[in-house]
């Protein structure tokens, strides 16, 4: 249910950008100081923008500060220096209900969370890993939120904003390891074991690609939010043109991605009994992968409609779940299989 909510958020949260919301909650925890934001600006004091600005800049100097003392002195500088963190945006009723509404996503994760935790420490006898990594989960998902409260405070920094998604990854990936450990408890349902070591390779290889590829997706949204900007929001048809080679590399890398996973899937329906989980697993992969891709093709050539936005990286995100939960069900059945040699 966690990771089902995570996923939900990650969605969300790809809303909350391609709408331009990020900065419809100009503090955090709260939104206008309020646990319920206002609905219109007349709810707020005339120099609102100037209040929530000197807010932000005020944690920016404790954060700037904190990354000094760690020895990031060269992030520090790049955030002090930074003067699109100056802008303060005006009130928009939408905007700030759809990052409030994320806000309260994350809530839920966070109690979503608390009650892995709390089931977890009853497995602590049979595998302590469980409830270790469940509670890895819950700092981890705190350490997350609190980055957005910086994504925040620099008015949504696009490395920041890139951090931010990497850190709701990981949070997948550790949740799902929970998973993972709390089903091999439960009665094996045979799946076969002579899949070679090859095949979690390529794989593995393919997960590779795939973070580097989420990775240089983060940096074509960086380019298509710096053109958006320049261009009032209009001309979306001109946005892909404009975006240069950071869009060919990454158009280009779909390719690569495209072919390794073909041949783990090959591989994978050669080897893995037809109704196992890996057959299964393999198969909803590839038509990730596919469904990604034409996601792509439909903003490449459609002007970067803003419904495809959040679902390209939700798509992105699952892709690189279910490669995480076939790689440890294959380590699993190969360690099996050497035990049984």
């Amino acid at each position: 249910m966690t990771v089902v909510a995570v996923y939900f958020l990650i969605l969300v949260g790809g809303i909350v950008r391609s709408t331009g919301s990020g900065m419809g909650c100009p503090d955090w925890p709260k939104c206008f100081g309020s646990i319920v934001p206002p609905t219109s600006v007349d709810q707020l004091p005339e120099n609102y923008q100037e209040i929530y600005l000197n807010i932000r800049l005020a944690k920016n100097e404790r954060f700037v500060a904190l990354l000094e003392k760690l020895g990031f002195t060269e992030t520090a500088q790049r955030i002090a220096n930074d003067k699109s963190i100056l802008v303060e945006e005006e009130f928009n009723a939408v905007k700030t209900w759809i990052e409030y509404i994320n806000r309260l996503i994350g809530v839920v994760i966070g109690l979503f969370i608390l009650l892995t935790v709390w089931k977890s420490f009853k497995l602590w006898t049979i595998d302590k890993w469980i409830p270790i990594n469940s509670l890895f989960a819950l700092v981890l998902v705190l350490f997350t939120g609190w980055i957005g409260s910086i994504v925040v405070s620099t008015n949504l920094l696009a490395w920041m904003i890139t951090f931010h998604m990497l850190l709701a990854l990981a949070l997948v990936g550790v949740l799902l390891y929970v998973n993972h450990r709390a089903q091999r408890l439960q009665p094996s349902q045979g799946v076969a074991v002579d899949v070679p070591t090859k095949v979690q390779l390529m794989l593995i290889i393919g997960t590779v690609l795939m973070l580097v590829q989420v990775v240089l997706g983060t940096q074509v949204r960086e380019e298509i939010d710096r053109i958006s900007f320049a261009l009032g929001d209009l001309l979306r048809e001109e946005w892909i043109e404009r975006s240069g080679v950071v869009f060919l590399i990454h158009r280009s890398f779909s390719l690569a991605i495209l072919g390794v996973h073909l041949i783990y899937f090959l591989w994978a329906f050669k080897y893995a009994a037809r109704k196992s989980k890996v057959s299964l697993w393999s198969q909803v992969l590839i038509g990730l992968v596919l469904l990604e891709i034409a996601t792509g093709i439909g903003m490449a050539y459609f002007g970067i409609p803003a419904m495809l936005q959040p679902i390209h990286l939700l798509l992105g995100s699952l892709i690189l779940g279910v490669e995480f939960v076939l790689i440890l069900q294959l380590k699993d059945h190969i360690q099996f299989k050497l035990n049984s040699d």
